[in-house]
């Protein structure tokens, strides 16, 4: 792959304004696109329809463009493209790498408080694989009743189908061994939002052509689940380059979840595009 065909991703998801954290992102993501003469595009994270709003996406690209950011047209919205996330799933599932678990929340915290040897991985305690080995007839029995499920992983399996060491290069890093017995069972579908984080990005990295993505150290672990999921749907391996975070003052890391500085409230001061881009060392 010549530097020109450097494809990068900046993907926010609409669920509150962009503050200087997700503007460091997305300028680095450019720069990165720019420096090799690739493409830069833009993608809005938004399966969870939940959470997300359309006016918190309108308030993104307002934000983008004030930054002095373009992005490649159209757009890829994740809740646009559920056939392709589906189709990922049957592709896993005739794999025999999934299993439906029919654990609510409470029940799992329950398990995993029963257990105080119970594992943890980079989110915290894992999955204790209590639906795992449910037999095709119960599991059936289960969901012609009706009854609410989510799709899992076999890790043990996709091991077993995809064997021997996987690895990814970051630049930051250097070359990596993925370890996804980290994360465990992850889920990959729920009933209420029929995709997931990890599935959702890995197809559509490979389905947008991604050779190189961008993100915060806070997702490193997770490429873990991708490199393994980019294995058993046959997809290329893009580079990743997991940068630095954006902390306040106190050293805690940005999130729209906490009181942090947010680009609207900074253009409601009269700061200019031009000083936050020198703030965050993009000059």
């Amino acid at each position: 792959m010549s530097v020109a065909d450097t494809v990068t991703r900046f993907a926010p998801s609409p669920t509150g304004p962009l503050h200087l954290g997700n503007a460091f992102s997305a300028l680095f993501t450019q720069q990165a696109a720019r420096d090799a003469g690739g493409r830069f595009l833009l993608r809005i994270e938004d399966i969870d329809q939940g959470r997300c709003r359309p006016a918190h996406e309108t308030a993104i690209l307002e934000d983008l463009a004030w930054l002095g950011l373009d992005w490649e047209q159209p757009v890829r919205r994740q809740s646009e493209h559920m056939a392709d996330y589906a189709a990922a799933l049957t592709r896993l599932a005739d794999l025999g790498v999934t299993y439906p678990c029919f654990c609510t929340r409470k029940q799992i915290a329950r398990e995993i408080a029963a257990s105080p040897s119970a594992p943890h991985g980079p989110d915290g305690p894992l999955y204790p694989g209590t639906c795992r080995g449910l037999v095709p007839r119960d599991r059936a029995a289960r969901i012609a009743a009706g009854e609410a499920y989510a799709i899992r992983l076999d890790l043990a399996r996709a091991l077993a189908v995809r064997p021997g060491a996987l690895h990814w290069h970051d630049r930051a890093r250097g070359r990596q061994t993925a370890a996804p017995e980290l994360h465990g069972d992850v889920v990959l579908a729920r009933k209420d939002v029929p995709t997931s984080y990890h599935l959702a990005v890995t197809v559509d990295d490979a389905l947008q052509g991604v050779s190189l993505v961008t993100r915060g150290e806070d997702l490193f672990a997770a490429t873990h689940v991708h490199r393994l999921l980019q294995a058993l749907l046959d997809y290329s391996t893009p580079d990743y380059h997991h940068h630095r975070l954006i902390t306040d003052s106190d050293g805690q890391r940005l999130a729209k979840r906490r009181a942090t500085v947010r680009l609207a409230d900074l253009r409601a001061d009269g700061v200019g595009p031009a000083e936050v881009r020198r703030w965050l060392g993009f000059a």
